[in-house]
């Protein structure tokens, strides 16, 4: 009895098939790797939202947006109090690790570690290559006593500066007020500080939504800030200290500050007002080309790294009187 072999490929058809398969993973790839960078990026933009309605919320319970961050004491060794993403947590659905934090104690007090040490997701960009790290920041009481604190993507606006002093501490004061942005550090004699210095009151306070008259459409609250270097550099989202959870705008406006990379901006140091400062207090992300911003009045918005850096610091100041024009 004959046995009856079944038909197979050949080797020759068999490649053509691998061929086919290869050339159509080939033309898929690149749309897979699209479509993840839309949804990381779509994330980054829900963060923004939520953080600007946590700050909106705060606004409707205090009648005052949260101040950056409180520094009662000269640079660069003074312990800090409370800042202004541990101030809206309990309207970003963190009311629990809110709680934990001890506003009668420094933000570099071993007793708030188990806050300023929690990753959270809403102050976490998944395009940011250090997100869910815990890492010593380079400077201030936090490095000094070597400190561990939980990454963040995300930095308030504090206003615009000569680069000589800044919002985002007490020697911003020495800057013209309406160069201010919404989220300025500011001081409270009723926050601790371990150095007596006779304070008693700040020249400005918390801001409200009726400080902002350029407009709460023109006016940026929160963008992002990460970097792929330097990354004791990054955000850090719970560190009061300064430049770590605030940025500046510096003048005149360097492009510079948008990079997101600190050693890239540091190149030119030498040639640049403010030296490494400006760089201490960027703003940048890895999406193609922009960065994302949220605006006082809740609105989420994509400005190109090619933006004019004039407009950018009109958008910067809550009521410098300078004009927006356009779409950005």
């Amino acid at each position: 009895m004959k046995r009856h072999l079944g038909h197979g490929f050949t080797l020759v058809e068999l490649l053509v098939v691998i061929a086919i398969i290869g050339v159509l993973v080939g033309l898929l790839l690149p749309a897979v790797q699209s479509a993840r960078a839309a949804a990381r990026r779509m994330q980054c933009t829900n963060n923004l939202k939520q953080i600007g309605l946590g700050l909106h919320m705060h606004h409707d319970t205090f009648n005052t947006f949260p101040a950056g961050g409180v520094t009662n004491g000269v640079c660069c060794a003074t312990q800090s109090g409370i800042t202004w993403t541990i101030s809206i947590l309990p309207y970003v659905e963190q009311a629990n690790l809110y709680n934990l934090y001890d506003q009668t104690k420094t933000n570099e007090n071993v007793a708030n570690s188990p806050v300023v040490q929690k990753s959270l997701a809403v102050y976490s960009c998944p395009d940011d290559p250090h997100v869910q790290k815990m890492l010593i920041p380079a400077s201030g009481p936090g490095n000094t006593l070597r400190l561990n604190y939980a990454t963040g993507s995300y930095r308030a606006m504090a206003g615009v500066t000569n680069g000589l002093s800044w919002f985002d501490a007490e020697c911003g004061r020495n800057q013209p007020l309406s160069q201010r942005g919404v989220l300025h550090s500011t001081a409270d004699p009723k926050q601790p500080t371990p150095f007596a210095r006779g304070f008693t009151a700040p020249p400005y306070g918390k801001e409200k939504i009726s400080s902002v008259t350029d407009g709460t459409s023109n006016t940026i609250a929160v963008g992002e800030y990460y970097t792929n270097t330097t990354p004791s550099r990054t955000t850090f989202w719970g560190y009061t200290y300064t430049s770590f959870n605030q940025s500046e705008v510096v003048l005149p406006p360097q492009s510079r500050q948008l990079f997101a990379d600190y050693d890239k901006c540091n190149l030119s140091n030498a040639t640049s007002v403010g030296g490494s400062n400006p760089c201490k207090r960027g703003w940048g992300s890895f999406h193609p080309g922009a960065v994302n911003f949220v605006f006082v009045d809740g609105s989420v918005r994509s400005l190109s790294t090619n933006v004019d850096m004039l407009q950018f610091s009109a958008m910067s100041t809550i009521t410098n009187g300078e004009v927006v024009v356009g779409d950005f």
